[in-house]
């Protein structure tokens, strides 16, 4: 029984858990610093799980999809359920279906709440998720994981967060999902860098494939640019936001690796360094917000 919990739990890819904590955490603190409207601070909670059970259900749907079509046999990256055939298709699949489930009614409970208009926007959320890997012609096969990934859990968590807080979207949290969608888009731009040799054989054609190794790994250090960027634009209106470089700086040692032309198994290690930087950056950042 703690065997096959413990495989679950691998399979749900926890290093990836902080491109959905990380711009609800972000979009909260931006509508602490609006200067109008009533905040209903539960519903941040709500966005949350809905975040969570989104990032886990792409990642089972991920698993299962990539492991019937065969693409994940030449991966180095972590186990994965279906293509080291611990877990049957059927069940990885039932998971996807299940973490989406949780995802739906929670986010349908925030439409109640809010405006009705959240289910339009939570169902794109479920089909993107889907058909990432998953369907006959899955977009994240053709390069466009990363605008996916940048629009969803970048612009989309992190404005949604706002404004089911505040009932509007602000300037400020705009800019913020700009700073939060690039390191999120950081963490897939690795795990493709990574999986550039096998995904070349299968056929499977990510932007890292497009691109190669050389302008992935500028890709990389142009998403931290752009994060810090989009950070300044915010200090321009509330100075303390600078706070949140702070938290950029641990994107250091990471960007140090991949320059040095890290590959297989040490981009894994560069994979949970961005996810640390990506969390340490949302809570440096909102802490600027807060105190502003």
């Amino acid at each position: 029984m703690q065997e096959s919990l413990n495989l679950w739990i691998k399979g749900s890819r926890p290093r990836t858990l902080p491109a959905a904590v990380a711009p609800v955490l972000v979009g909260t603190a931006c509508a602490f610093v609006s200067t109008s409207g009533e905040r209903i601070w539960g519903n941040s909670f709500l966005a949350l799980i809905v975040s969570l059970a989104l990032q886990v259900g792409v990642n089972f749907a991920n698993d299962y999809s990539d492991g019937v079509r065969g693409t994940d046999a030449q991966r180095v990256g972590p186990m994965r359920l279906v293509g080291s055939g611990a877990k049957k298709p059927s069940e990885v699949k039932r998971a996807a279906f299940l973490a989406f489930g949780v995802a739906a009614v929670f986010g349908l409970l925030l439409a109640v709440l809010t405006s009705w208009w959240l289910l339009v926007v939570g169902v794109a959320c479920i089909a993107a998720g889907w058909f990432y890997t998953g369907g006959t012609k899955p977009y994240g096969y053709y390069g466009f994981g990363e605008l996916f990934v940048f629009i969803f859990f970048g612009i989309v968590a992190t404005t949604g967060t706002t404004f089911v807080v505040l009932q509007k979207i602000t300037c400020t949290s705009f800019v913020a999902s700009v700073a939060v969608g690039c390191l999120a888009c950081a963490l897939l731009v690795i795990n493709n860098l990574r999986d550039i040799p096998g995904d070349t054989l299968s056929g499977k054609k990510t932007l890292a494939v497009r691109l190669g190794d050389s302008r992935t790994r500028k890709m990389y250090y142009s998403l931290n640019v752009f994060s810090a960027v989009a950070v300044t634009v915010i200090a321009f209106d509330k100075p303390t936001a600078l706070v949140g470089l702070i938290g950029l700086l641990a994107s250091i040692p990471a960007i140090k690796k991949v320059s040095k032309g890290a590959v297989g198994k040490e981009l894994i290690v560069v994979l949970g360094m961005t996810g640390r930087t990506q969390i340490l950056t949302a809570v440096a950042l909102s802490i600027g917000l807060l105190l502003a």
